[in-house]
């Protein structure tokens, strides 16, 4: 029994290494859009990996990708909309919540009513906040030295053909949804986060800088 149970454990750690490995880098740079400070979104990222490593037995066929992604938001969520307005980064002048829709819809791709779910907010009122977010970026963009709507629009993940939200093109390393199929997540590094010692330390689950 206890060889069985051995097993197991590292046969969750093999297959929860190779999905770190490929999606950490995207959920890194989700996470840096979110809070506008690296080494922030680095926590950020670390406790919600150990979440995830928590419940990878429950996921039974599920996407891990998008249960990691679910932890970072909800993280994200839960302290910083109590916080102050969050700064840094091509998001900033949005709000907390703003932040997280806009990341969501359109560098994510999640679906409208996904959003709206996790959020427990209603779809037209996602729509809203995300067409309101993206003119100010267009706006805010116009005014700022060696800005455009153009650049503001592809680092926020808003394709700039006017087709429909989706995920941006990988960066450098990154992978694709193809790669994340085939690894589990795209882009990434391998450092599997323990689940016993990753929890963040102070204000610094999910804030803003």
């Amino acid at each position: 029994m206890r060889e069985r149970w051995l097993e197991q454990d590292r046969r969750r750690a093999r297959e929860f290494d190779a999905f770190v490995a490929g999606a950490a880098g995207r959920l890194l740079h989700t996470a840096t859009l979110l809070t506008g400070d690296r080494a922030t979104a680095e926590r950020l990222l670390t406790a919600a990996l150990a979440r995830t490593y928590a419940g990878w037995d429950r996921l039974r066929g599920d996407d891990p990708y998008d249960l990691a992604r679910q932890e970072l938001a909800a993280r994200y969520a839960n302290t910083a909309w109590r916080r102050r307005r969050p700064h840094g980064g091509v998001l900033d002048g949005l709000t907390a919540q703003e932040r997280l829709i806009v990341v969501l819809r359109l560098h994510e791709g999640v679906p409208e009513e996904q959003t709206a779910a996790q959020l427990g907010l209603p779809a037209d009122r996602v729509r809203a906040i995300c067409l309101r977010s993206v003119s100010l970026l267009r706006s805010s963009s116009r005014t700022a030295p060696g800005g455009g709507p153009e650049r503001t629009e592809r680092a926020a993940g808003e394709p700039v053909d006017g087709g429909a939200p989706g995920r941006t093109a990988p960066r450098a390393g990154s992978g694709d949804a193809g790669a994340r199929r085939r690894t589990g997540g795209p882009g990434g590094r391998s450092a599997r986060p323990r689940p016993s010692g990753s929890g963040e330390s102070g204000g610094s689950r999910g804030s803003g800088p």
